[in-house]
């Protein structure tokens, strides 16, 4: 069986937020980047764990981006990947995106398909559905479980209100969150072993991107806190109304 597991790159949770060129891009100077924590705590570690019980699974990692993404993509190697695949565009088009990697997905024949809920960095949530489409397979999002029996895999997903377990037979393309499985850190064989797996670096294909950024903006920074006297409810009770208009 083979797995392809789409990662991408993102800025740290902690890191300090701006933007250049009029706000139209993001400012990478000083960030300190990362795997997309749902790419790598439950894509690929459900993949791995999937490769645990059957060795013959193999496991390629895919990600749209130029030669500052090899360092995360080192990473994931060094976690568990066989070997990587690094299409060598940087676009923030969610559709051009999906279609480099549909191109890889179609070219290399894999049985499964594993994205991330989304990225932390744009929240779309738009990839996994995209690939699906343009691969024409069934695409189940969300995934808090994923169970395989032969080629059929039993999925729990959230939903509204609760979860629903679907079955669906392979391939198919299948986002995952929290739950599906729990972050490992590479060990020092797996830092090892990663220098020497093979990355292959392709040329994208020629894709029209469909949107383009307009402009960033930083959420309003946060006003101070108001402290009240305690033997004062009754501007507790005028601030909460008049200003928090709570109720």
């Amino acid at each position: 069986m083979k797995i392809l597991v789409c990662i991408s790159k993102t800025p740290d949770t902690t890191a300090k937020i701006s933007f250049t060129q009029n706000n139209t891009k993001f400012n990478g100077d000083g960030v300190q980047w990362i795997i997309n924590p749902y790419d790598e705590w439950y894509s690929l570690v459900r993949a791995i764990e999937l490769k645990e019980k059957d060795p013959s699974v193999v496991i390629h990692l895919a990600t749209v981006g130029l030669a500052d993404t090899e360092p995360i993509i080192r990473k994931a190697l060094a976690i568990g990947g066989d070997e990587a695949i690094r299409i060598n565009a940087d676009s923030a088009d969610s559709y051009y995106v999906a279609a480099q990697l549909a191109e890889v997905a179609r070219q290399g024949g894999y049985d499964l398909v594993f994205t991330g809920k989304e990225t932390i960095d744009y929240n779309g949530s738009s990839i996994g559905g995209m690939l699906a489409e343009l691969l024409d397979l069934p695409y189940i999002p969300l995934a808090v479980k994923f169970e395989l029996n032969g080629t059929t895999a039993t999925v729990t997903r959230e939903i509204e209100g609760g979860e629903e377990t679907d079955e669906v037979g392979l391939p198919a393309v299948v986002s995952c969150q929290k739950g599906v499985a729990e972050q490992r850190i590479p060990n020092m064989k797996g830092i090892m072993g990663a220098r020497t797996k093979p990355l292959k670096v392709l040329e994208p294909v020629a894709v029209d991107t469909l949107t383009s950024v307009v402009s960033f903006e930083l959420p309003p920074a946060k006003a101070g806190v108001k402290l009240v006297p305690a033997d004062n409810p009754a501007e507790l009770i005028r601030l909460l109304h008049e200003e928090a208009k709570v109720f």
